[in-house]
């Protein structure tokens, strides 16, 4: 997985697809780069920036509560496939995306931007919806990335841009055997707990790192200028 600030090793042949989400609107920059050469999947608002950088996403989805309606109305002049729900509904634009992505395009990885800033209610609602999906996802814009380890499994990141925190974060209860190479607080079988979470604001001491664990569902993030 390359995103501008870096890239991201995984085991997975999968098609990548963008999602673009109704919170924090990434830079254009941002965007051009991370949706060239990938599917498309808006999901609200995120259609105001699809149009305003002239690129056409391959499917939206939403109750366009946010969005202008204007833009949902240029999405279907482009003849791009639509699907509106109630404002009144139980789950979330985020989550019915992201259901609906598996059945319209089958296995993928998801990368889903324009999820932070804005409400904290629905963040919360997004980093917990997206740990507990059977397929790799990561949440990035030009500011912050979070991504997801299950146990059994470790990644290795290769830097372009340094990040300015390194923070490990317990999605389930305990998360053991946390192994890191390359911060600048090293971890070496470690057990973290949800409600200690305190392996946060580490540091890169390389371009390159790696994280592992034996058990439980750990969010990695970083934080950039």
């Amino acid at each position: 997985m390359i995103i501008p600030q870096c890239e991201i090793f995984y085991q997975s042949s999968a098609q990548e697809i963008l999602f673009i989400a109704g919170g924090r609107v990434p830079s254009r920059e941002f965007f051009l780069d991370v949706a060239s050469g990938r599917k498309i999947f808006c999901i609200d608002k995120g259609i105001e920036l699809c149009r305003a950088c002239g690129i056409v996403p391959d499917f939206l989805i939403g109750d366009f509560d946010s969005a202008e309606n204007s833009a949902v109305d240029w999405a279907r002049k482009k003849n791009i496939p639509v699907e509106q729900y109630p404002a009144d509904k139980d789950f979330t634009d985020t989550q019915l995306a992201l259901s609906r992505a598996e059945e319209i395009f089958g296995e993928h990885v998801a990368i889903l931007t324009g999820a932070f800033g804005g409400r904290f209610d629905h963040l919360y609602s997004t980093i917990f919806t997206c740990a507990a999906l059977d397929r790799k996802i990561f949440l990035a814009d030009e500011h912050e990335i979070i991504f997801y380890l299950r146990g059994g499994e470790s990644t290795e990141i290769k830097f372009f841009k340094k990040p300015l925190a390194v923070s490990l974060l317990p999605i389930t209860s305990t998360c053991a055997g946390v192994k890191t190479k390359n911060l600048h607080w090293e971890l070496d079988g470690a057990t973290l707990t949800q409600n200690l979470p305190n392996a946060v604001s580490n540091r890169a001491d390389s371009n390159k790192i790696s994280v592992g664990l034996d058990k439980g569902t750990l969010a990695i993030y970083f934080c950039f200028e």
